[in-house]
Order: C-alpha cells, then sequence, then structure tokens
C-alpha cells in the first residue's frame, strides 16, 4: 500500500502526536514545537501522510548521522503501513542532507527521547523490520516530588566555605550567560545550548568562578544537564543544585521528574529517592 507523503504543518502534526503518543499524549503537542525549533546548526523536516507525522534531523557537526526524532501514526489508523511510508520517506530526505545512517536515538540538544521507548513496542518492531539494529540502551529515573528536597543547612554549610548558590535569569541574562560559557568550557557546546535554554538554571560559585550547575526543563519537563568540575567535587552541590531544580519544578506544578538520560543512578538515588523507570532502545541503519 503506498501513501502520499508531503511536509507537515505544525498543528496537524501536532494533532497527530497527542492521538499517537499515548504515554506521552500531555506534552505530545509541545514537543513537535520544541523539535520544530533546534539550534541554528541543524537542518530539520517534518513530514506527514494522512493519519501519521515522521520529524527528522541532521546536525552540523555530525552530518553523517542523521535522526529520525520523533514517529506517531494515529491509532486508528495503523497497520497500514503509514508508518513505513514515513520512515522511508524521512531516510530518502536524510539521504538527500548528505546522512549516510539514519537513527531513532535522539538528537541532543533538542530531543523528544533517548531512543524508542520500550513500551511503544510497535515503533521498535517497525524499526527491526526495516533492518535497524539495536545498538545501545538508555534510561530515565523518575523523581517524586513530594520528596524532601530541603537545601537550608546545605546552603549555610557552603556558605561557611566561601560557595554560593544562585538561580540564573531568563535566557540572554548575564549570568546565564556566563553559566552557558562555564558549561561549554568544562563539557560541551550541547549541554551549553540546554543550559542557555533551560526554563530553570542553578549555579554554584566561588570568588567569582562557576564551579556547578544544574538546568530543568530545557527538554520540556525534565530535569537536565547537570555537572561539577573536579575542583568542586565532593563538596555536595550537585545534590543541592538537583533538589533546587527539582523544586522549582514542583512549584510549576509537576508531581514528579524526568532525569533523562541518566548516567549515575547511584547519585540520583541516594539523592531523591530517583528511581530508574523509562527504558530506550536505539537503533541504527546505514543508508549508504
Amino acid at each position: 500500500m503506498s501513501h502520499a507523503v508531503r511536509t507537515a504543518e505544525q498543528g496537524a502534526a501536532a494533532r497527530i502526536a497527542a492521538a499517537a503518543l499515548t504515554l506521552d499524549a500531555g506534552e505530545a503537542a509541545g514537543l513537535v514545537a520544541y523539535l520544530s525549533a533546534p539550534p541554528a546548526d541543524r537542518r530539520w523536516t517534518a513530514l506527514a501522510t494522512e493519519d501519521g507525522v515522521v520529524l527528522a534531523s541532521v546536525s552540523a557537526k555530525d552530518p553523517d548521522v542523521g535522526h529520525i526524532d520523533l514517529l506517531a501514526v494515529d491509532p486508528a489508523a495503523q497497520g497500514r503501513g503509514q508508518g513505513r511510508a514515513l520512515v522511508r520517506a524521512a531516510e530518502e530526505w536524510l539521504l538527500g542532507q548528505g546522512a549516510r545512517q539514519a537513527r531513532f536515538a535522539g538528537n541532543p540538544p533538542c530531543y523528544a527521547w533517548p531512543g524508542i521507548d520500550v513500551r511503544y513496542t510497535a515503533a521498535a518492531c517497525l524499526a527491526e523490520s526495516l533492518g535497524y539494529e539495536r545498538y545501545h540502551v538508555a534510561w530515565n529515573m523518575t523523581a517524586d516530588l513530594s520528596a524532601d528536597l530541603s537545601v537550608a543547612d546545605d546552603l549555610l554549610r557552603l556558605e561557611k566555605a566561601g560557595v554560593r548558590v544562585s538561580a540564573a535569569g531568563d535566557p540572554g541574562d548575564a549570568g546565564r550567560d556566563r553559566v552557558a560559557a562555564f558549561v561549554r568550557e568544562e563539557w560541551n557546546e550541547r549541554w551549553a545550548w540546554e543550559a542557555a535554554h533551560a526554563t530553570g538554571l542553578h549555579y554554584a560559585e566561588r570568588d567569582g568562578r562557576v564551579l556547578a550547575f544544574a538546568a530543568w526543563g530545557a527538554r520540556p519537563g525534565w530535569f537536565g544537564p547537570m555537572g561539577t568540575s573536579p575542583e568542586a567535587r565532593g563538596l555536595g552541590l550537585g545534590r543541592v543544585l538537583l533538589r533546587r531544580c527539582l523544586a522549582e519544578q514542583r512549584a510549576a506544578g509537576q508531581s514528579s521528574a524526568q532525569i533523562g538520560w541518566v548516567g549515575p543512578l547511584r547519585f540520583y538515588s541516594h539523592a531523591v529517592g530517583a528511581r530508574a523507570e523509562r527504558v530506550f532502545w536505539l537503533y541504527r541503519r546505514d543508508l549508504a
């Protein structure tokens, strides 16, 4: 069965995503808008069939690798080949952009998920039927925001050690720019973009030098990234900044927070009682 594929309108794409992404229905429309405003060095497209949509992208820093960022088919239309047609159309577009490999994997810093949530089993089956190989596993942790997130005693302790903890202003604020520069120097441009665009950004400094940061809302609703410079490790800055961010998310109306693409399980478990929950399979296929 053939399906006509066209450039997607954002409103229609949001409607399809909200219907199809049953595990993420509340944020599906927002994710379409988010993926439609990526970093300046990214080329992207949104393609649609009658009841399906796919968003794909290529970043200038890794032009050989293309990403399928979001794939959704209305449940009432599933099983009719629209998902397959959309993936093939996305692959054709990626080839035209110079990509030599396609991945069902997050394209940081602006991504929906690390990969395919294993609970979207039909999507994983589709990827495998199209010749994609599973090459990595990632996971999120969930933090219950009714937990104790107090840091008052820690702030007093840090103040005595000459460390000040602050919240950066809105994007464009000089303090936020200074933190983003620190993140760029210590880690990478991707995390710096997230720090610059995050809803909330908290940081620690001593003698005018930024030592650590934590952000939330760079990927809507999620916590991360965060990091502490080697010279400041052991001061407990990560725990303090994490808790400040999560408390801010709670104040914004969230009852839980996803900690995305987690590395240090033990840290988040001990700091806020977070639990490993969402598991993602990452897939790839050579295009040429």
